[in-house]
């Protein structure tokens, strides 16, 4: 199979963390996305490989196997999967130095007489030790240990990161593969998307999906669609697209709940008002008391945000602060003097 770098095809070094690789695949993916450059076929091709780089490297097993084994990591990945119709055990690896048919079959793995320049796909197959010098390696029939490491096929399947087996005559089938782990992507939201729900399109190995947000979702919500995550069967990989929702302007939330600020004027506040407050379902009128103390805060029943799970919605709490008049012209100012004059107000700085 031809070779690709991976870490030269997101520009890292073979020592980047997974942090780094992420970083590096969000800030490619977008760059080459198709809808960035629609029509180009290179910027395409460019997109896949860097999907492809990611889903190798980002998972730590497959990672280890490419480090050691290179354009063949994945003829390992496969051997997990058992042999085919009609094949033996060994089916998986005859891409590899011997030569085998289906049916009887044998095959041999020959080194060159100077045992230490073992490749690492060696190093792994024989768990560290590399068999005799010169001469091979013959394996085949039932009970057959590789020489060396003295390790049953199985278990060095198993130290290859193959999972599941394979069957063998007279062997009993071992347990099916497990199921590949989720490929995760973040979707941003408004908060209101997130209020009134929203859908987002999304494209995982050159198919684009259209995913529903529900409504409700906070950051760090988690959207799981089964099998879309790529591939097919049993390697059918799930989607799970976690939501982050950006700041707002106005509101502030805590779980389900909304808060915000509401102006009024000093008149507003001394003789009362109905004033005309925006919120994320529309508009209403809040009924403000004469009197109203700035900070005094007031409970919008069942105005903030829907719940995920289930029916209903939090509520709204909006605080009244108080705007006073910035300049008073000579008449305003005798007013006010005979306003407070009138006025009996106790000291609001007095001491118990």
């Amino acid at each position: 199979m031809d070779y690709k770098d991976y870490y030269q095809i997101l520009g890292l070094p073979r020592t980047a963390t997974q942090a780094e690789i992420k970083k590096a695949f969000r800030r490619l993916a977008r760059q080459h996305h198709p809808d960035v450059k629609p029509g180009d076929k290179t910027a395409e091709q460019r997109f896949k490989d860097i999907n492809e780089a990611y889903e190798v490297l980002s998972d730590p097993e497959k990672r280890r196997r490419y480090d050691a084994l290179g354009a063949n990591w994945e003829a390992f990945s496969r051997a997990g999967a058992g042999p085919g119709p009609g094949g033996g055990p060994f089916e998986p690896f005859a891409g590899f130095g011997g030569a085998g048919q289906r049916g009887r079959m044998r095959y041999e793995f020959r080194t060159s007489g100077d045992t230490s320049g073992f490749s690492d796909f060696f190093r792994i197959f024989f768990g560290g030790e590399a068999p005799g010098a010169g001469g091979a390696t013959g394996m085949g029939g039932r009970g057959s240990r590789a020489r060396g490491a003295g390790l049953p096929f199985e278990e060095i399947l198993s130290q290859m990161g193959a999972q599941g087996g394979f069957s063998a005559p007279g062997a009993a089938t071992r347990t099916g593969p497990s199921r590949p782990a989720p490929l995760e992507a973040e979707i941003d939201l408004s908060l209101e998307e997130a209020f009134h729900g929203t859908t987002r399109i999304v494209e995982v190995d050159g198919r684009r999906l259209e995913v529903t947000v529900p409504r409700g979702v906070d950051t760090g919500s988690r959207i799981r669609l089964p099998g879309k995550g790529g591939g097919t069967g049993a390697a059918a990989r799930d989607l799970i697209l976690v939501t982050r929702v950006r700041p707002h302007p106005v509101f502030s939330r805590s779980g389900s709940d909304l808060s915000r600020e509401l102006s009024l004027t000093l008149e507003e506040a001394l003789l009362g008002a109905q004033v005309p407050v925006t919120t994320l379902k529309g508009r209403v009128l809040l009924t403000i008391p004469p009197g109203t103390q700035p900070g005094r805060t007031f409970r919008l029943a069942g105005l903030g945000m829907p719940h995920l799970k289930k029916e209903g919605a939090g509520d709204l709490y909006v605080k009244v602060r108080v705007v006073l008049p910035d300049k008073l012209g000579p008449e305003a100012e005798q007013a006010a003097r005979k306003f407070f004059a009138l006025v009996r107000q106790p000291n609001p700085r007095s001491e118990p």
